[in-house]
């Protein structure tokens, strides 16, 4: 089997290891050459003053090294744009720099389509259309991947997600335990991705150490934010074995596929095997 160059695009850092981190562990294991590009440096992300002395972005680059290096990434590109952070909010612009919100997704695609063409890239890996949790962000990445895909024809698209079922019960669940503060569970009616449309499940758990190890490297988002504490944090608290069954599977959609998606179980084996792909071209987008 050749190996294959796989590019992720993320909004922020921390995200490469949250929902596709065992994935991207897997490929490095196996061989395959692993790009993590970060649209933001995360500098309007919540964080303790002690993390953000001497400026939060630059912690959250090296936290993302960091990161890279635990998920055994070849290498880390910044694509520069400023955080858009959470909620509605217009933010000013971050040293001259435009927000991720703000930009212009054909001046975006395009660099990240000559990142596609400068790594040789065979797959890149983005977001679904709700932005996974709807952050405008990730939305931002999502439509900005989607469009540099269709720049570059030969490149297989995956998108990152999760079943929108169990995690919109499960959220249900903590509001009515009064586990999530003031939080409104609709929210996340249309969050992620349909469980029957998903086409990929990949299982990850002989890679859960290398997951916690990029996520552990966050450790500025996993400060208090006011009187929550942080799903980061949560999350590294949980004990390894419960952390591989709960976190043992990742999830994408293959929203250009010509073939049949792979059978139910472990579809790594298709991943890293190309596929044809049938998608509109820009033009055709527009």
């Amino acid at each position: 089997m050749s190996h294959l160059c796989v590019v992720a695009v993320n909004a922020h850092p921390d995200d490469e290891a949250l929902l596709m981190g065992g994935t991207l562990a897997r490929l490095s294991a196996e061989g395959h050459r692993v790009v993590l590009v970060t649209a933001t440096d995360g500098d309007a992300g919540p964080a303790c003053a002690a993390y953000a002395e001497g400026g939060l972005s630059k912690r959250r680059l090296r936290e993302l090294r960091a990161s890279a290096l635990a998920l055994g990434a070849a290498q880390v590109i910044d694509l520069g744009y400023g955080d858009s952070g959470m909620g509605p909010n217009t933010l000013q612009p971050a040293g001259g720099r435009t927000r991720l919100h703000a930009v212009n997704i054909s001046e975006a695609a395009t660099r990240v389509a000559a990142i596609l063409d400068e790594q040789h890239a065979d797959i890149v890996i983005g977001y679904d259309e709700a932005g996974g949790y709807g952050h405008r962000d990730h939305v931002q990445v999502h439509r900005i991947v989607r469009r540099a895909a269709q720049m570059r024809q030969k490149v297989r698209l995956l998108e990152a997600t999760a079943p929108r079922e169990p995690i919109v019960r499960a959220v249900r669940v903590g509001h009515r335990l009064r586990l999530l503060g003031a939080f409104d569970p609709d929210e996340w009616a249309g969050a992620f991705t349909p469980n029957a449309a998903i086409t990929h499940r990949v299982t990850v758990r002989d890679h859960i150490h290398a997951k916690r190890a990029a996520l552990a490297a966050h450790q500025s988002q996993t400060t208090p934010s006011g009187t929550r504490t942080r799903n980061l944090a949560l999350t590294l608290a949980v004990p390894t074995p419960l952390l591989r069954l709960a976190l043992g599977r990742e999830f994408f959609l293959e929203p250009y596929r010509a073939s049949p998606p792979p059978a139910p179980g472990d579809a790594f084996h298709d991943i890293v095997h190309s596929c044809p792909v049938s998608r509109p071209t820009e033009s055709q987008h527009d």
